[in-house]
């Protein structure tokens, strides 16, 4: 029973790992002290397509100890991605594929001696453009996350040629890229015949499994050290070809080897966010009901691994027609694969899907707010509603080009918000320290978002405590096995594991209690919950050079219970000024003659920095949802970026009259 004295869930507690990261005291993958420890350097492929006939060394290289390719590489085991089987095929399925490593005693030395390699290759035409008519574009049986394809009720073709009225229009996201502060890095280390790799990733014992796998090792026998992670966004979320590198360098040289990825390599092999071309057809009625929704996708994947963006599924769920057609197409191009990246499907197809509500609202001369408090169930009408009165929407003229202040067109622009609410199976232990205080421990990562914290508020709640009282154990594969930080899920899981236990704790008084959610979770996805809200921007756009500025930018959330309102704010804030780059800066620029990014850093990759957010909050109308989970959280770390970048563009529109329908929202389209 939780003792009423003791109230931490819900308060805001500062981050508890706060003074060891701003210290220094906090480690990443990459800065755990080893004896003998070697470095190793990737060589990436100079072209997208080909061969790998021989790799030509220099053997007057100082200090190098290996220089492993598919030659001489010892062989690994099968695995599901085959993106793993590094160093296994002449084959070169994409620019920046690893082709070799050099492994030195110093990282300068790894380095040098990649940059003089001489790698014989034989160059092959490659295919790298995603085109709708596309040759080779199929039906994919499922995209992420493991749902159909396709989807259809009603008949949509006679709803639209019914409808009064009706909208037709493209919009065209590039490929985006996940960039976190830290990049992916690995230290691995054998043991015998058991690996240690200290790795930078959301899911440590899926890293030790997925591994180990390719090792020929059980999960047991490879440990996973993940104790502080510097972002991730998705693309930490399965095992990356950097920690097979490590381990398969470490046993060859039979000493301890890291392999830390450069900036560019974040731009071939991680992932990133597929491009989509989509086309929204919707149909209404004169008052504004609607009647169809037509949404089909097209994207690319890779030739080693199918990844599908899953950007119509949102559509499936946000507003309820009676004739409904979602459809995804892919083609598989000689490109690196993509990936997992903050609300993947949802936030590509949600600006889709908002902008074209937009342009109907427009079509009907009708308030893009009212129009979708009409289509949206009851939680979603209460978003829009509560948060049109906390931005100031009354009054709005929906005619756009109507407000001018000196060289600047000013506009305001609305959107919805939605993303799945699920828990996935998670295990926590709890046991009562001699001296007091009490350990929870559970094999979960903390990216950043506040995990530990909020996890210690939960037991603390539930053992009647002082958070200062729970001493918290994650990021380690060897711990009770937690579900991956990803898909909004990660509170909702190990916050359920660790009231489980503390509750069989403190009921039958023992000194350690384990509790295992798997039943009980897969009863609860059956119910298919969503966290809801809406997001609201104001913007300036410079009638002389076309810059956007955003002025105001406010979302409004139905998430479920609030476990910890400083951390949930970071997290919906960070994400809403994800949007916005995605809606007015990130684009990974495609040359197809190289087959490759040519804006692979962050010095050419734009994103928002803070001279660009120049007024931005988030609110919440913290209504606990405890058929969910005990603890009534939703997720958070998602929801922020689906809907927040067509609030902005739909706001850009309103200001200038013009539409954007490729992102991102540049100056020189807002000119033509």
């Amino acid at each position: 029973m939780t003792s009423m004295l003791s109230r931490a869930v819900g308060t805001p507690v500062a981050r508890l790992e706060g003074p060891a990261k701003v210290s220094g005291a906090a480690r990443y993958a990459a800065e755990y002290p080893q004896d003998q420890l070697a470095y190793g350097w990737i060589v990436p492929s100079p072209v997208p397509r080909g061969r790998l006939d021989a790799v030509l060394t220099d053997p007057a290289a100082e200090d190098v100890l290996a220089v492993l390719w598919h030659g001489n590489a010892p062989r690994l085991r099968g695995s599901d991605d085959a993106e793993l089987a590094v160093l296994q095929s002449e084959r070169i399925a994409y620019r920046g594929q690893p082709l070799a490593l050099v492994v030195a005693t110093t990282l300068e030395a790894a380095r040098r001696a990649a940059q003089v390699l001489q790698l014989e290759i034989t160059a092959e035409d490659h295919d790298v453009a995603l085109r709708t008519d596309h040759p080779d574009h199929y039906r994919p049986e499922k995209v992420n996350p493991d749902v159909p394809a396709d989807t259809a009720e009603g008949d949509v073709e006679a709803a639209l040629a019914a409808a009064p009225v009706t909208v037709d229009v493209t919009y065209t996201i590039p490929a985006l890229h996940n960039n976190p502060m830290e990049p992916h890095a690995t230290i691995a280390r054998w043991d015998g015949d058991e690996l240690v790799l200290y790795d930078s990733n959301q899911h440590p014992s899926g890293i030790a499994e997925a591994v180990g796998a390719v090792f020929g090792l059980t999960a047991e026998r490879v440990h996973v050290i993940t104790e502080h992670v510097g972002g991730g966004f998705g693309s930490k979320g399965t095992a990356r070809p950097n920690a097979v590198l490590a381990a398969l360098a470490a046993s060859v040289i039979e000493r301890p080897v890291q392999v830390a990825l450069p900036r560019q390599a974040m731009f071939s092999v991680v992932g990133h966010r597929a491009p989509t071309v989509q086309r929204l057809r919707i149909g209404a009625g004169t008052d504004g009901t609607l009647t169809a929704i037509d949404h089909q996708t097209w994207t690319q994947t890779s030739r080693l691994y199918e990844f599908v963006e899953s950007a119509a599924v949102v559509t499936r769920s946000m507003y309820p027609v009676p004739n409904l057609r979602t459809a995804h197409r892919v083609v598989p191009l000689d490109m690196p694969t993509p990936r997992w990246m903050r609300a993947p499907g949802e936030a590509p197809g949600m600006v889709a899907l908002e902008c074209a509500l937009d342009e109907l609202a427009a079509e009907l001369n009708a308030d893009p707010l009212d129009l979708r408090i009409r289509a949206a169930d009851p939680a979603h009408a209460a978003c829009l509603r509560a948060g049109a009165d906390r931005f100031g929407w009354s009054g709005r003229d929906p005619r756009p080009r109507q407000r001018r202040e000196g060289d600047w067109w000013i506009g305001t622009g609305v959107a919805g918000a939605t993303y799945p609410a699920t828990a996935m199976p998670s295990t926590a232990r709890v046991r009562a320290l001699d001296g007091g205080g009490y350990e929870v421990a559970i094999g979960a990562a903390d990216l950043g978002t506040g995990a530990r914290t909020v996890l210690a508020q939960i037991a603390a709640d539930e053992l009647g405590v002082p958070v200062e009282q729970i001493r918290i154990r994650i990021g380690d594969s060897t711990l009770p096995a937690a579900s991956v930080a990803g898909g909004s899920s990660g509170s909702a899981s190990w916050g359920w594991a660790v009231t489980g236990a503390c509750r069989d704790l403190v009921a039958s008084k023992r000194s350690e209690a384990v509790f295992d959610t798997t039943d009980l979770v897969e009863q609860q996805n059956e119910k298919n919950r969503h966290a809801c809200g809406a997001h609201f921007a104001e913007v300036r756009v410079d009638a002389v050079t076309g810059e956007v500025r955003v002025s105001r930018l406010f979302g409004m959330y139905d998430a479920g219970r609030i476990l910890n309102p400083r951390t949930a704010r970071s997290q919906f804030l960070g994400a809403m000024i994800m949007g916005m780059g995605m809606a007015l800066h990130e684009e990974s620029v495609l040359d197809p003659a190289v087959g490759t990014w040519v804006n692979h850093d962050l010095a050419e990759y734009h994103i928002p920095t803070h001279a660009d957010v120049e007024w931005i909050d988030a609110a919440w109308l913290d209504t606990p949802d405890h058929d969910l989970n005990p603890i009534g959280a939703r997720g958070i770390g998602e929801i922020g970026i689906v809907g927040s970048p067509a609030a902005i563009l739909n706001a850009v529109w309103h200001a200038t009259g013009t539409r954007i329908r490729h992102l991102p929202a540049r100056p020189d389209k807002l000119l033509e």
